[in-house]
C-alpha cells in the first residue's frame, strides 16, 4: 500500500513543496502558542485554567 502511494506521488510535479509548508505552518503555529503563553500575563492564564472547575454559578441545581 504504502509503495503504491509513494510511486504513485512521485510521479506528480512540485509535490516536494507541501511538506515544506506543512511543516512551516505546524512550526508557525507553535511557535506563535508559545509566544502567547510567554507574554500572557499570570492572572489572565489562572483565571482561565479554573474555569472548567468553576461550575457553581452555571450550576442549576
Amino acid at each position: 500500500m504504502l509503495k503504491f502511494v509513494k510511486d504513485h506521488m512521485a510521479t506528480i510535479n512540485g509535490i516536494e513543496i507541501y511538506p515544506i509548508i506543512s511543516l512551516t505552518i505546524f512550526f508557525l503555529f507553535f511557535v506563535g502558542l508559545f509566544w502567547w503563553v510567554s507574554t500572557s500575563k499570570k492572572e489572565y492564564i489562572k483565571q482561565v485554567s479554573n474555569l472548567p472547575l468553576d461550575n457553581q454559578e452555571n450550576d442549576p441545581s
